[in-house]
C-alpha cells in the first residue's frame, strides 16, 4: 500500500489536474454543480453496483470518479470565493471529532447503540430542530424509509425485540389484505406502504440492508430470465409464445446454475 506522504501526493495531483481541466477544457469550463448532479448520482450508483458484484478493482475506479467530482465541486466553491477543498475536509474533520466523544473526549461508550444515540442527541445540540432533518428528501422511498428508522431508533424510539416488530408486519398483512378484499385502491396503496415500512423495520432488526436485499434479488431474477430468453432462442422459440410450464422448465435450470 502508499504511504501517507504518496496518498497527499497523489491527492495534489489530483487537484493540481483539476485545476488545469477548469482553465483548458471546454467541457470543464462550462460545468456548475447543478450540471454536475446527475451524473454525481450516477456516479454513486454505478459505485453501489460495483460493491454489490464485490469487484474490488471496479470500486476502485469508481471511487476515482466519485473523488473526482467532490473535487470539481470544492473548485467550483473556490472559484465564488465560497470554499474550497481545504474548508470541505476541515469541516468534515470538525463534524467527527465533535461527534464522537468517547475518542476525543471523556464520554464513555458500551457499543454501537451507544454510539448512534450520542450521534443524533449531538446534532439536536447543534441546532437541528428534528432528527429526520438530515434524511433527504431525494432519497429513494425505500433508502428514505430505512434512514427514517435508523434516525428515531437513535433516540430511542423503536420496538424492544424482532418478535414484535414481526408481529407488526402481520397486522400489516392483514390490513392490507381487507382493504384489498374491499377493492378500495386508495387504501389498499396506503396499506401496501405500511406493509414495505414495517418489513423494512423487521430487516433492520434482522441487521438486513433492505436496498442490498432487493438488488441482489433484482440481479439474480435478471440472471435468470437472461437464461430463460437464450434458451427459448436455442430453441428458435418466442417467449410470449410459449406456455408458462415450458418456461419454467428453464427457469428451473436457471435456479441451478
Amino acid at each position: 500500500m502508499n504511504s501517507r506522504e504518496e496518498q497527499l501526493k497523489a491527492f495534489d495531483r489530483l487537484l493540481t489536474i483539476m485545476d488545469d481541466l477548469r482553465e483548458k477544457c471546454p467541457w470543464d469550463r462550462k460545468q456548475t454543480m447543478e450540471s454536475l448532479r446527475h451524473l454525481t448520482i450516477e456516479e454513486t450508483y454505478e459505485l453501489g453496483d460495483a460493491i454489490l458484484d464485490n469487484d474490488l478493482e471496479e470500486v476502485r475506479k469508481e471511487l476515482g470518479d466519485v473523488l473526482l467530482h467532490l473535487v470539481f465541486y470544492a473548485k467550483i466553491g473556490s472559484e465564488t470565493k465560497d470554499f474550497d477543498i481545504a474548508d470541505v475536509a476541515n469541516g468534515i474533520c470538525e463534524k467527527l471529532i465533535s461527534r464522537h466523544p468517547h475518542i476525543y473526549g471523556d464520554v464513555k461508550v458500551e457499543n454501537e447503540d451507544d454510539v448512534k444515540k450520542n450521534w443524533e442527541n449531538l446534532k439536536l445540540k447543534e441546532g437541528k430542530k428534528s432528527v429526520l432533518e438530515g434524511v433527504p428528501r431525494s432519497l429513494p422511498a425505500l433508502v428514505k424509509a430505512t434512514r427514517i428508522q435508523d434516525k428515531v431508533s437513535g433516540v430511542g424510539f423503536d420496538w424492544e425485540n424482532p418478535a414484535q416488530v414481526f408481529a407488526k408486519v402481520q397486522e400489516e398483512l392483514e390490513e392490507f389484505q381487507d382493504e384489498v378484499n374491499n377493492v378500495d385502491k386508495d387504501k389498499m396503496e396506503a396499506e401496501f406502504g405500511d406493509v414495505l415500512f414495517s418489513m423494512i423495520n423487521y430487516a433492520r432488526f434482522l441487521n438486513i440492508n433492505p436496498e442490498n436485499a432487493l438488488e441482489r434479488t433484482n440481479k439474480k431474477f435478471i440472471k435468470r430470465f437472461q437464461y430463460l430468453e437464450s434458451k427459448a432462442e436455442e430453441n428458435k422459440k418466442q417467449l410470449k409464445d410459449m406456455t408458462l410450464a415450458e418456461m419454467d422448465v428453464f427457469w428451473n435450470e436457471a435456479k441451478k446454475l
